[in-house]
């Protein structure tokens, strides 16, 4: 799989593009930051989503709790803990 970076609009971290079992996937990793910064590279990506074939990937040093209160009605996410400890979350169109 052939990750490409891209530029996300008032994004402060490297965002990478892919493909994965037919779905688009926009992937970023908040671990080494501090908040509020996760929160905001969430929202700027999430307005990325145009259809249900996208997915935002991200990766936190926790469960970012306060950030699914600020996401819209329109969007689902998908919380799993790694192995690790952080936690890669993916959001979606419903």
């Amino acid at each position: 799989m052939k990750k490409e970076l891209i530029q996300v609009p008032f994004a402060t971290l490297d965002f990478y593009k892919y493909e994965e079992d037919g779905l688009t996937i926009y992937e970023f990793n908040a671990t080494e930051c501090q908040p509020p910064e996760p929160m905001v590279n969430a929202i700027n990506a999430l307005k990325m989503l145009q259809n249900k074939n996208e997915r935002v990937k991200g990766i936190f040093f926790h469960e970012p709790t306060p950030l699914y209160a600020k996401i819209t009605s329109d969007v689902s996410y998908n919380s799993k803990k790694l192995e690790n400890g952080d936690f890669e979350i993916t959001f979606a169109l419903k």
